[in-house]
């Protein structure tokens, strides 16, 4: 075999021929790649394709989609204008139609406005109107249109004002399920004029995720934003054997699903995640008590996640800070025997310090009954079998495998086609110890050990090939126990 081909071997007449190969020179694995995907409604008032669509920016989102629609509310915490979100990783809608029924809920003032003149805010789920300043002796009608006016004027809020001619009407800007969430405040002093808040409810009929699903195809998402609402079993079944499917051996292509939740009690909390128990595709992200849309919860948390994932795959998520996200009360916060109920329910949980939420237990809903580790529970080790999966990938779907003549090993040969089942074996086992070095995997020794690789004894074509191995563990719990006494100085001899 010559050292080069660039001339065919037959070609006889004088020439210099150069060919130029690219050739990956990288030194163990390659980290896979995350993928966002939001799967949502735009605003009822936005027309708008649904069409996927890679975004770039959550103005981008507001623009097509609609300002303060879920998706706009959802990518505003992965792609914020401060920077502060995912970074390059790729964000990608998947839009759905409308739902059926828009939330609906009303202001309704009453009295006459006393002393000087007061500044109010209406708040919605943390959202803050802009500043509405009512002057002294104004009625309820004087003040209906100066609050719909600053309800309106932030594009950000997630309903719509307008005039019941006795009240302030508030309609969520998508219909649906997760419009029933939306929790009305108002900030400033009563004084004369009184405010009764009727909180929006009515919110039906969430939109088909499936149309969405299917536009998929290829790409690897591997981790998917539900803007849908946790009681939706419905949507979460759809999820769970789209996402079955995507484990795939063909051509596996796995992705984690998740899905707001801020109930207060633990066990509420866990009400779908513990009738799910074989489960590993859902996973919810949950602030109790929080005042906030369960679909933002979970996008900041998602964001938080990503990154990590994307860096530093076996790393898990505790400690990483939910800022943005307003937390419940600091009574209202999961005690420690709450957090293990509801990680051992297939519930991920938050921890709150200073005030400020910080990631715990990252879980899916998967914790098959008497399973005392189930495989699929934390979220960190599917992304680390992703990692393996992908890189596993990366080596038998390259033109290094492809077409490529199989022989059995010791067999000499010429060709530079040929591969034999020892080649697989050194492939496979050179990927396991580029995993080790990143962490993903332990027990480099005992993996490769264990490959066994051969041609199909049945069909000449087909090599079959697996190995064992063990992914990493994560410090989530770190027991320490110690032992003090009193000193009593040296004892005198008797």
């Amino acid at each position: 075999m010559a050292i080069s081909d660039a001339i065919a071997p037959s070609a006889v007449a004088r020439a210099v021929g150069i060919e130029t190969i690219f050739r990956v020179l990288r030194a163990g694995v390659v980290l896979l790649p995350q993928r966002i995907a939001v799967v949502g409604q735009g605003s009822t008032l936005a027309t708008y394709s649904t069409d996927k669509k890679t975004v770039f920016s959550a103005l981008e989102v507001g623009q097509t989609y609609g300002f303060g629609s879920p998706l706009h509310l959802a990518v505003e915490q992965l792609l914020p204008p401060t920077g502060d979100g995912v970074g390059t990783i790729p964000v990608t809608i998947y839009p759905t139609v409308d739902g059926t029924s828009a939330a609906f809920g009303d202001i309704v003032p009453s009295g006459v406005a006393q002393n000087s003149d007061k500044v109010y805010y209406v708040k919605i789920n943390e959202k803050i109107s802009e500043a509405i300043l009512i002057p002294e002796g104004t009625t309820p009608d004087g003040a209906l249109d100066l609050f719909i006016s600053g309800i309106n004027a932030n594009v950000r809020m997630p309903t719509l004002a307008a005039d019941g001619t006795t009240k302030i009407n508030l309609t969520a800007k998508a219909k649906g399920l997760y419009g029933n969430d939306l929790y009305v405040e108002i900030i400033g002093e009563e004084d004369g004029l009184t405010f009764t808040i009727n909180q929006p409810s009515g919110g039906a009929g969430n939109p088909d995720v499936q149309p969405a699903l299917d536009q998929f195809g290829n790409i690897w998402e591997t981790l998917v934003l539900n803007c849908m609402n946790i009681e939706d079993t419905d949507t979460l079944e759809k999820y769970a054997l789209f996402g079955e499917g995507r484990w795939n051996p063909i051509q596996p292509k796995p992705c984690v699903v998740f899905t707001g939740a801020t109930a207060t009690s633990v066990s509420l909390a866990v009400a779908i995640s513990d009738a799910r128990k074989t489960d590993r595709i859902n996973a919810q992200l949950v602030a109790p008590a929080s005042k906030e849309l369960p679909l933002v919860v979970a996008a900041r948390q998602l964001a938080r996640l990503a990154v990590v994932a994307n860096e530093n795959p076996p790393t898990d998520y505790a400690g990483q800070r939910i800022t943005g996200i307003i937390p419940g009360a600091d009574e209202q916060q999961w005690t420690f025997a709450e957090r293990d109920f509801a990680v051992k329910a297939g519930s991920s949980t938050v921890e709150m310090i200073d005030n400020v939420l910080e990631m715990s237990d990252t879980v899916t809903f998967y914790h098959p009954t008497g399973d005392v580790n189930p495989a699929y529970r934390y979220v960190v080790s599917v992304i680390k079998v992703m990692n393996v999966t992908f890189n596993l990938r990366l080596i038998f779907e390259s033109d290094d495998w492809k077409g490529k003549v199989l022989i059995p090993d010791g067999q000499p040969t010429r060709n530079p086609n040929a591969r034999r089942p020892s080649t697989a074996k050194a492939a496979v086992a050179k990927m396991i110890d580029g995993l080790a070095l990143e962490a993903i995997i332990v027990n480099p020794a005992a993996a490769k050990e264990s490959i066994q690789v051969d041609i199909n004894p049945s069909n000449p074509n087909r090599l079959d090939l697996s190995f064992t191995y063990q992914i990493s563990g994560n410090t989530n719990q770190i027991s320490i126990t110690a032992y003090w006494g009193f000193n009593f100085g040296d004892q005198l001899a008797a």
